[in-house]
């Protein structure tokens, strides 16, 4: 037997890749959530320059629109993970509800049908104080969030490469109570 475990710095040959994708709905929110996610990159040995080789940067309307870029970019296998930056705020209506839980849905989706790392960065919460609080006020989520990618990277290179056979010979469709009615049937993911 074994334990696997991921670790927060570069270990590996070739240079862990990241793609972010953040929504501009909120950016008073998203930009520092950004803010916190590259410092933690940058002290974990990740050039964050968008012009370098390990992170590229997507920019979409808002956090609705974030699954479907984060799983284009997961589908590319670029990337050793996505992680995706947002902030839905409760207002006065039922839209927070439908918005944030689509958006939670489609994140996790991504992240099952593509294999790839795909972090869930999306504040949902019930005032714009509690969101400037979570993105730098109090602490900034957004380092959590590359925390979680830097950790989840490592891991599955490690899975590929010590798991590679036997992971593929054995591999076991998820259960349809981890599915639930977001994913689509294997034949449609090619």
């Amino acid at each position: 037997m074994a334990v696997f475990e991921g670790t927060f710095t570069q270990t590996q040959t070739e240079p862990l890749r990241f793609a972010l994708v953040i929504g501009r709905f909120n950016d008073l929110v998203t930009v520092k959530l950004l803010e916190g996610c590259q410092d933690c990159l940058k002290r974990h040995g990740i050039d964050t320059n968008p012009h370098g080789k390990q992170v590229d940067y997507v920019w979409v309307p808002g956090s609705f629109e974030v699954p479907i870029v984060a799983r284009q970019l997961a589908l590319s296998q670029r990337y050793d993970a996505v992680i995706c930056l947002g902030a839905v705020i409760k207002g006065q209506t039922p839209h927070f509800d439908y918005v944030s839980s689509e958006v939670a849905k489609g994140i996790a989706a991504a992240g099952f049908q593509t294999g790839v790392p795909v972090i869930f960065g999306i504040l949902t919460v019930d005032t714009m104080q509690q969101a400037l609080e979570r993105a730098g006020i109090k602490s900034n989520h957004g380092w959590e969030y590359a925390m979680n990618a830097l950790e989840m990277a490592s891991l599955m290179r490690q899975l590929r490469s010590n798991l590679a056979e036997p992971y593929v010979r054995n591999a076991q469709p998820l259960p349809a109570s981890l599915v639930g009615n977001f994913a689509p049937e294997s034949e449609e993911l090619g």
